[in-house]
């Protein structure tokens, strides 16, 4: 599996005007919906799922800046993916505090878990790495985000972050 064989390139927001995480879900939600990967009636849904999911536990990672939130839903057809970028940063309710720059929507069907399972471990070692973070941080296009999507694929960066890890070294 490949990150583009879930991430939605069109869905991508490069300038999330959020504030909040029920804000930034809504926005993300909305931006699968506007390409037709969620259906309207379903749209609330799947932002209650999201927000559902935020209050077992969150999802946002202080100290890197950035949150996975995520959904298993019925109304999505397979495993689905999308990326924001907030320069003012989202309350997120992160551990260890702050808010966060990057988020990493995925929203998958209930029956596919080792589909969204591989796509969770794919975006949580890919965001454990700071060159990659940093590099994300400062893309100010879809274009310029798909593009770092495409080389994460070709170079199999979450690969890279699981065997450091292994080796007791730090992602990078």
């Amino acid at each position: 599996m490949k990150l583009a064989d879930f991430v939605v390139p069109e869905a991508i927001i490069p300038d999330l005007r959020a504030g909040t995480k029920e804000e930034a879900a809504r926005e993300m939600v909305d931006a699968l919906h506007a390409v037709g990967c969620i259906a309207e009636a379903d749209r609330e849904d799947v932002v209650q799922a999201i927000l559902h999911r935020e209050r077992l536990g969150t999802t946002g990672w202080g100290q890197i800046g950035a949150a996975m939130p995520e959904a298993r839903h019925p109304a999505v057809g397979r495993t689905l993916g999308t990326i924001a970028l907030s320069r003012r940063g989202v309350e997120f309710d992160a551990m260890a505090g702050g808010p966060v720059h990057i988020l990493f929507l995925l929203a998958s069907p209930p029956d596919r878990p080792a589909e969204f399972l591989r796509a969770a471990e794919m975006v949580s070692w890919l965001l454990q790495l700071e060159d990659f973070r940093d590099r994300l941080r400062r893309a100010g296009t879809r274009d310029e985000i798909v593009g770092l999507i495409a080389e994460a694929d070709r170079d199999s960066l979450w690969e890279v972050g699981r065997v450091r890890l292994r080796q007791g070294r730090p992602p990078a």
